[in-house]
């Protein structure tokens, strides 16, 4: 069995404190995009169980709580094996509380309780081995009277009893149905059965055939008060009757899980579900942050493609003017940026959705944006130089053509010696010139379609540029903290 700091509970203060700095981290990290009044309530929260993991919820705290002469203080002492708690004229007429703690590390819960160091005992030694072992992390407390005549000792009753993880109302045969027990405390707990016990003490006083009678008597009483299922035990401090049984109930509710650590989880549970309300269950799908549509946009709001087809017929030849960008409308650039707004904040909380709009630049920086990435692009209608090579043969074999073509004739029409080859000449230069022109018409429209695919491509990769560094790279950063903040949350919930 471990101890009480990595026992039976080993790491639910580690858990708990790993699922409290979730929710910290998370407050850090969605900073404005959550409502102020469940950040202040968060915030409680969290201050709140990290007060309480300070003292540690690795501890069960059990609470005897009995009127006058119920022999608690002679039960503590039994279930301990210790004669440590003050009995009969010996019980102190103060509202002090008796505490023994198997194991150690108890002393700031003890602290928060009000426990004063010298009510406290430890009740572990090398000597008990691992007898003790099964209730090591157990506080078990002998509370005051809660019948008592000095209203400090109601007071310390009255505020003890909701720290404890389990109550043992501790009452004797002659005053079990006392209605200061039954009035003042067991109807008002109605709903907290699992946390329960009643401990019908000094049995032994009773004839053995009228115990079956009282114990009855007392489930009767407790089922009349609103409480089902507590169960009701018997025992004698005395002869010790009973006190195995007991504490064995309490290994059983050592080894569960603390009241502490339970309304720690909840509570963070709480916290966490307030803030997933404050977070969208899922961020836009990959494919809304496509920038694709923002670039078409911007595309025909500066005549990108007109701009491309100009710079092709330029350098086929068929103007002389190379066209150029004119101004950039705000008005496209501002519809350019409300498309892409519409598209990634569907669905995200409105403070989140605002952080976007805030995060993203602004028309006028886009416009500004996208001016400057237009100045940077190559516009040059440069003619291909294939294509005047070409033409430059075509003229040259076009005339050396027209040249064998008027010796030939010349021969002929002079009655002179025919010359065979003149005429052959003529034609092969020919048929080479009308070739070539044919090629240079081809170079020409060949050039002019990949200058205008350049420009078309080098446009949209600029205004890409600038649709992703001014507007998704800076979505992308709140949407990463929204997962952020969504998966902290998810993982401090237990």
């Amino acid at each position: 069995m471990s101890t009480a700091t990595d026992g039976p509970h080993g790491d639910e203060t580690a858990a708990l404190t790993a699922r409290v700095d979730a929710l910290d981290r998370a407050l850090a990290v969605g900073g404005k995009r959550l409502a102020p009044a469940v950040v202040a309530r968060v915030v409680a929260t969290v201050d709140s169980v990290r007060e309480r993991l300070a003292l540690g919820v690795d501890h069960t705290v059990v609470a005897l709580v009995g009127g006058t002469g119920s022999g608690k203080s002679s039960l503590f002492n039994a279930i301990s094996g210790l004669d440590f708690a003050d009995v009969g004229v010996r019980r102190p007429t103060t509202s002090e509380i008796t505490a023994c703690v198997w194991g150690d590390e108890g002393g700031p819960l003890l602290d928060w309780l009000g426990v004063v160091p010298d009510r406290r005992i430890e009740r572990e030694s090398l000597l008990d081995g691992e007898s003790e072992a099964p209730l090591r992390g157990l506080v078990l407390l002998d509370l005051p009277d809660h019948d008592s005549i000095a209203p400090e000792h109601r007071e310390v009753v009255d505020r003890l009893l909701p720290q404890a993880d389990l109550l043992a109302w501790v009452v004797d045969p002659q005053k079990y149905a006392d209605d200061a027990l039954h009035s003042g405390y067991l109807r008002q707990l109605v709903g907290h059965e699992a946390s329960m016990v009643v401990v019908l003490n000094q049995v032994d006083t009773v004839p053995p055939d009228v115990r079956p009678e009282l114990v009855a008597d007392v489930e009767h009483l407790l089922v009349d008060d609103g409480l089902t299922g507590v169960p009701v035990r018997e025992a004698s401090a005395r002869t010790g009757e009973g006190v195995n049984v007991l504490r064995e109930l309490l290994a059983t509710v050592v080894g569960s899980r603390s009241l502490a650590a339970r309304r720690a989880s909840a509570e963070l549970n709480d916290a966490a579900a307030l803030l997933a309300a404050e977070v969208a269950a899922r961020e836009p799908a990959p494919a809304a942050l496509s920038v694709t549509d923002v670039v078409d946009r911007l595309s025909a709001a500066i005549g990108l493609p007109a701009v491309a087809a100009g710079v092709g017929s330029a350098v086929r030849g068929r103007t002389s003017a190379t066209p150029g960008f004119g101004a950039v409308q705000e008005d496209a650039v501002g519809l350019a940026r409300s498309s892409w707004l519409d598209a990634v904040t569907p669905g995200l909380p409105r403070r989140w959705g605002q952080d976007v709009a805030s995060r993203v630049a602004s028309t006028t920086e886009m416009r500004l944006a996208v001016t400057d990435a237009l100045t940077q692009l190559t516009l040059s209608a440069r003619r291909s130089g294939l294509a005047l090579g070409l033409t430059v043969a075509a003229l040259l074999l076009g005339g050396a053509a027209v040249l064998g073509a008027s010796i030939a004739v010349g021969a002929l029409v002079g009655g002179g010696e025919a010359n065979v080859w003149a005429p052959v000449a003529a034609i092969i230069l020919a048929v080479t010139c009308v070739l070539a022109a044919v090629g240079a018409g081809a170079a020409r429209r060949s050039a002019a379609r990949r200058r205008s695919a350049r420009v078309l491509q080098d446009g949209r990769s600029a205004l890409e540029n600038v649709a992703r560094a001014r507007l998704a790279v800076p979505t992308e950063a709140v949407l990463a903290e929204h997962r952020t903040v969504r998966e902290l949350v998810a993982g401090a919930t237990g």
